[in-house]
């Protein structure tokens, strides 16, 4: 099949053009004058016999034209960067990996020289973040702003959503337990029921932005059967690694996810008075670009990282401390 289109360069300057809305940012991104790549606008714009953008006195605009056409190019050139890059023999295996911090800290990072193992060759960079919590910020897609500039790259997010122009493996969808220090478990114990809780300082998580999804003290309280209790009152922490050291330092009761304690409650740093768990409204996700998503070093994370989870418990199968 012959294809009949016009030269590379003047794509490559409509997109970069169209993205800056900017002549002079898209030359100094292209490394070549705004001249330069007025030309190729133009060369462009007589190939097609249409204008692709409307010069305002202080502003540059897609025409109609140029609105329609965008979306397809930019596709075209991300397919051409990843066939070349899928082809492309890299000196160095270099795979970055987004994840949100108590992920990256409690779950990720003590797997991770399984990985090492089977891959000696990959050198891996871990990227924490909790712009990798749907909510916080933008989607994944301002992770990978530029395909070109990608490399081999995944990200890990917990949230709901299906994320277009993503391939997406659910790992994780866990349970909030509730966790204490031993220390705290003597100095307020014996617990012989969940009433028991009534009067005790609450931690509070608010790392999920919006409230409806995020875990619910007066929920669990609903779960244990206890009605009409408090939960108001407690410290509040924007970040679930800050939740989980402030019940390690046994300032409350805590609830938090399951893969995050796991470790903790099996090291006996933490102890699970009472069985009751809250299915969480979030899952953990790998989300891999489609441009990304065929290269073979992003292959043989995917595959490690869905069988890690696979072997991973989303709940406890621990007694309760507080069990008579």
């Amino acid at each position: 099949m012959s294809y009949r289109l016009p030269p590379l360069s003047a794509l490559r300057a409509f997109e970069a053009v169209a993205r800056h809305a900017s002549f002079k940012k898209a030359a100094a991104e292209l490394f070549v004058t705004p001249a330069a790549v007025s030309q190729q606008i133009k060369t462009l714009e007589t190939y097609l016999g249409v204008a692709l953008f409307r010069r305002l006195p202080r502003a540059l605009e897609l025409s109609e034209q140029g609105l329609a056409m965008l979306p397809k190019v930019r596709e075209g050139l991300d397919c051409l960067v990843a066939a070349v890059e899928f082809a492309r023999v890299r000196p160095d295996a270099l795979l970055t990996v987004h994840a949100p911090p108590s992920f990256a800290l409690r779950w990720l990072v003590p797997r991770l020289s399984r990985f090492g193992a089977l891959h000696p060759d990959v050198k891996l960079r871990l990227a924490s973040d909790v712009g990798n919590i749907d909510g916080v910020g933008r989607g994944p897609e301002s992770l990978f702003v530029d395909l070109r500039d990608a490399g081999d790259a995944v990200a890990v997010r917990f949230g709901l959503n299906d994320y277009p122009g993503f391939r997406r493996d659910v790992l994780l969808a866990p349970e909030y337990v509730l966790v204490c220090s031993p220390d705290l478990l003597t100095r307020i114990g014996p617990l012989k029921t969940p009433a028991d809780l009534r009067d005790q300082t609450l931690i509070h998580d608010e790392s999920i932005p919006d409230e409806s999804v995020r875990p619910s003290w007066a929920e669990w309280f609903r779960l244990a059967g206890v009605p009409d209790v408090d939960v108001s009152r407690g410290p509040r922490f924007s970040s679930a690694v800050l939740v989980l050291e402030a019940a390690l330092g046994g300032q409350g009761l805590a609830l938090a996810l399951w893969p995050q304690v796991e470790a903790d409650v099996a090291s006996g740093r933490l102890v699970v008075p009472f069985p009751t768990a809250l299915p969480s409204r979030y899952v953990y996700s790998l989300v891999i670009p489609e441009a990304l998503a065929e290269r073979p070093l992003i292959q043989d994370f995917r595959a490690w990282l869905v069988a890690e989870a696979k072997g991973a418990a989303s709940g406890p199968s621990v007694t309760a401390a507080g069990d008579g």
